[in-house]
């Protein structure tokens, strides 16, 4: 062994060279793509979308270390995240024509600052920060996370009551349903609907009572069966349809759609 350590290396490894570098394009496309105008404005606001997210969480973690008398730090996994979407919005900008405008810039034209006022403010000084007065796109998600609940829930009580061999859990799955219509207070038909199951809750979860030694599955009575799926469909219709009542939350988004 000690011959070999004194000895000189047979041969020396070749330097790096550079003309063997492999390019790394996991985050492109196997095929060319050609994006058109309103293309690139949806897509650098579903990364807006993204971004925004991801900067509220940062922020809510920001604050809680404050409250526990920690100095806050911002994570290296946030800021990686954030100037991922951050270059994805400028190559997205690259399918414009030319000239390309600078990314604040193109936030300034289509009004996506006012909208997003956390991600411009991320874009241009790369620090996560709240604001004063909360953004229009603010509640956008969680509007569209009820409404979408309302949908959900309302097909699984559809489908429960047809093919389902027991009822058990129906009233359960009534009782979350009524939890999410109290949140639209100002939609009359909603609030006409919840006085319909408030009218009838009762009477049917005493139906579902299980009987001291049957082994039979509860189920519902024919008139409950049908007056549930005329409930829920009652409510898939209305959600469908979207009126003008329901959709006030969602119009940020709608109106930049519609401008494109």
């Amino acid at each position: 062994m000690a011959a070999v350590s004194q000895s000189e290396p047979l041969c020396q490894p070749c330097l790096y060279l550079t003309s063997f570098k492999v390019t790394v394009n996991i985050r492109k496309p196997l095929k060319p793509v050609h994006l058109s105008r309103k293309d690139v404005a949806l897509e650098i606001l579903s990364l807006c979308c993204q971004l925004d997210v991801l900067i509220r969480a940062e922020v809510s973690l920001l604050q809680e270390q404050l409250k526990q008398d920690i100095s806050p730090v911002e994570s290296e996994t946030f800021h990686t995240r954030g100037k991922e979407i951050v270059e994805r919005m400028k190559t997205s900008l690259g399918y414009l024509p030319e000239p390309i405008p600078e990314l604040e810039d193109y936030f300034d034209a289509e009004g996506l600052s006012a909208l997003f006022p956390r991600v411009e403010i991320f874009i241009i000084h790369g620090r996560p920060v709240d604001m004063l007065e909360n953004p229009a796109m603010d509640e956008y998600f969680s509007y569209v996370s009820k409404l979408n609940q309302l949908v959900v829930l309302s097909q699984q009580l559809e489908d429960d009551v047809q093919h389902l061999g027991s009822h058990k859990y129906i009233a359960h799955q009534l009782s979350i349903l009524y939890q999410v219509l109290k949140q639209f207070t100002w939609y009359l038909p909603f609030n006409i609907l919840k006085r319909d199951i408030e009218a009838n809750f009762k009477a049917l979860k005493a139906t579902l009572v299980k009987v001291d030694g049957c082994k039979q599955e509860p189920l519902l009575p024919s008139h409950f069966v049908s007056w549930i799926l005329n409930l829920s469909h009652s409510i898939i219709q209305i959600v469908s349809s979207l009126p003008g009542e329901l959709s006030e939350e969602l119009m940020p988004a709608v109106s930049f759609c519609a401008s494109l």
